[in-house]
């Protein structure tokens, strides 16, 4: 029986890509506010708001989204170092990890939404109280010169993460007066954070996680019985 389905050659039309007004209006009055200082934005509607700005801009963004965009709730701030580890996964060698590793190449590192040209970048996170909008701030770090402004003058909770990470990445807060060690001796060396930093327990020996295990009690009795049955 034949079809009697209408056919046609018009191409299928593409749905419209999602969008999220209000935390794209965030975006603009953010730029509005700080011109050329936002390097780059990303908006995933429903989710959050990604921004990166300018490293010499970092404390005053902190200002202007709390005093003037009413982001006055702090989440969090840190930092990440994008450098791929030298060691590669430790759970994936099933042999000694050499040390010291040859450094990997920084061109190869992938830094995230709204991009980043240096090693390592700062986090903040900030939220606007009694709405579910979010901004998460981010900023590149020199590789030559790791200092970057403080958000203490603005967010007082941000003092202890400034804090945990100079001491775990070495990257210093202009204008936080108590950079002290929260975790490790105030002579302690290195940087804990820092992907070329080794986890000494797996240089010396591979994952437990992928040694031969021996069966618990019972368990290779009962598969024998499987094989049997």
């Amino acid at each position: 029986m034949a079809d009697d389905a209408p056919t046609t050659d018009e191409a299928p039309v593409e749905e419209a890509p999602p969008t999220d007004e209000r935390r794209e209006a965030v975006v603009a009055e953010l730029r509005e506010l700080m011109g050329d200082a936002v390097v780059d934005a990303l908006v995933k509607p429903g989710l959050g708001i990604w921004v990166r700005v300018a490293t010499d801009a970092w404390s005053e963004t902190a200002e202007v989204v709390r005093h003037r965009m009413d982001f006055r709730f702090f989440d969090f701030l840190s930092a990440i170092d994008w450098l791929p580890s030298p060691y590669g996964r430790y759970e994936d060698s099933a042999v000694d990890v050499p040390f010291p590793p040859p450094m990997p190449d920084r061109a190869d590192a992938e830094p995230g939404y709204t991009g980043g040209d240096t090693r390592f970048q700062v986090l903040g996170s900030v939220a606007k109280p009694g709405t579910d909008l979010r901004l998460l701030l981010k900023a590149d770090v020199p590789d030559d010169d790791l200092r970057i402004g403080t958000w203490v003058r603005t967010f007082a909770g941000a003092a202890w993460h400034e804090r945990e990470t100079h001491e775990m990445f070495g990257i210093t807060f202009e204008g936080n007066p108590d950079l002290r060690h929260i975790y490790l001796p105030s002579d302690f060396e290195g940087h804990p954070l820092r992907k070329e930093f080794p986890l000494l327990s797996r240089v010396v020996k591979p994952w437990p996680g992928i040694v031969d295990v021996e069966p618990m009690p019972g368990e290779a009795d009962d598969a024998e019985g499987g094989e049997d049955a």
